[in-house]
């Protein structure tokens, strides 16, 4: 027996939603109609961008805490203060943080909330064949106390009897998100790698939860109909998730299954 699941995954105001058919024999221990509590989605256990779930956990945890005014930040290494292993890059990266930590607090705004992305490309033998760079995206502030020039000037060190010396180039831009949020940014930093990469994030950020699955609201009759409209069904969609801007919807279809809908949206 064949029965429509809808599943919505929530962070902060951003919501994406999956509507596919289940089967009874399928779920096993899975009870038709059967509601579970608010679950949070676990986060990969390795930090790293080469799989599909790590990758949509990754874009679900970025559109759900940044936005207008916040900042990517690139930094890479000069040849003087090029790290010899992933370790000495990610101590240094972290040095950087806690000094944008301090800035953050003397300046009297809010606390750093942060996702930081490490690429790298490294041999059989663990050395680098290509440099080490960061992606670091991180809340702005509304006062406008942070300054380009704060955020650049810590990327830095000071060397005993020369004073303080930049460990290498710095890009940093405001985030100016599109209908999408900042997906063309996450999806980006996500790609196919030809080498590594390594995340991890700030602990004050809002993480992705799992809300209630409804296995009663849909019938498969409806989504073939709506998978016909020219629309792909937004006008329907809309007036379902009347509280949400709907940025994108697609249909895909399986032969043995059939049509699987899947959206995205910020609370309006």
């Amino acid at each position: 027996m064949v029965f429509i699941r809808e599943k919505k995954i929530a962070c902060g105001n951003y919501m994406e939603v999956d509507i596919l058919p289940r089967t009874i024999e399928a779920e096993n221990v899975a009870r038709r109609g059967a509601r579970r509590k608010k679950e949070q989605v676990s986060a990969p256990k390795q930090r790293n961008l080469n799989e599909k779930n790590a990758k949509r956990y990754f874009l679900e945890l970025g559109n759900g805490n940044f936005g207008w005014g916040d900042w990517h930040v690139t930094l890479t290494y000069s040849e003087e203060f090029e790290p010899a292993t992933v370790d000495e890059a990610e101590h240094e990266v972290g040095n950087y943080i806690k000094r944008l930590k301090y800035k953050r607090k003397k300046l009297g705004i809010d606390p750093l909330k942060y996702i930081l992305v490490s690429e790298y490309k490294v041999d059989e033998n663990g050395e680098f064949t290509t440099k080490i760079h960061h992606h670091l995206i991180m809340n702005g502030d509304e006062s406008g106390a942070l300054t380009r020039d704060d955020v650049e000037d810590v990327w830095s060190k000071r060397i005993k009897g020369q004073g303080k010396h930049p460990i290498g180039l710095v890009n940093s831009r405001r985030l100016q998100p599109n209908e999408n949020g900042i997906e063309g940014l996450l999806k980006y930093l996500s790609k196919d790698p030809k080498g590594k990469k390594r995340w991890s994030a700030s602990r004050n950020l809002k993480v992705p939860f799992k809300l209630p699955t409804n296995d009663t609201f849909y019938r498969k009759s409806k989504i073939e109909k709506l998978a016909m409209q020219p629309d792909q069904g937004r006008e329907y969609f809309e007036r379902r998730y009347k509280k949400f801007r709907i940025s994108k919807i697609e249909f895909f279809y399986y032969e043995r299954t059939g049509w699987h809908v899947y959206l995205k949206m910020w609370r309006i």
